[in-house]
């Protein structure tokens, strides 16, 4: 929390002291993004809605529903399972979204139906061995 303005001292005295205070610890020496452009400068054209635009991935905010968000995980976890370098590391990372799906199946969010169910890592070990076995064919 910041500190109150002590009475009798002008707003403006105390905010310089503040500022000055910032200074000596050497809170403005090197703020992040110097010296480069802005990156909404690099990125696109200006847009007068650019804001509105950002505050959703900034909050953390889908456009997804939950359900097909969910979908989109599960989609790129089993990529990664079956690029893993080792079983183990693919029942890893399906075993971390089971709980997720099980979550979801027994608290449908609103929006589409899930149409998904936990995976049986032992079906994820077999076909992650046939897929390493038939180079090629994954």
């Amino acid at each position: 929390m910041t500190e109150r303005k002590p009475p009798g001292v002008s707003f403006e005295s105390w905010v310089d002291r503040q500022i000055g205070d910032a200074e000596r610890r050497g809170e403005f020496a090197s703020p992040a993004g110097i010296g480069g452009p802005l990156p909404s400068a690099v990125e696109a054209p200006y847009d007068e809605n650019w804001w509105i635009k950002r505050k959703p991935a900034r909050e953390g905010f889908s456009s997804l529903p939950p359900t097909l968000a969910l979908s989109k995980e599960v989609e790129d976890v089993l990529a990664a399972a079956w690029a893993a370098p080792t079983e183990s590391a693919a029942r890893r990372l399906v075993g971390e979204i089971n709980p997720r799906i099980q979550q979801m199946m027994l608290r449908p969010p609103p929006g589409p139906p899930l149409g998904l169910k936990p995976f049986d890592l032992d079906e994820i070990a077999r076909e992650w061995h046939t897929r390493r076995a038939a180079p090629g064919d994954a």
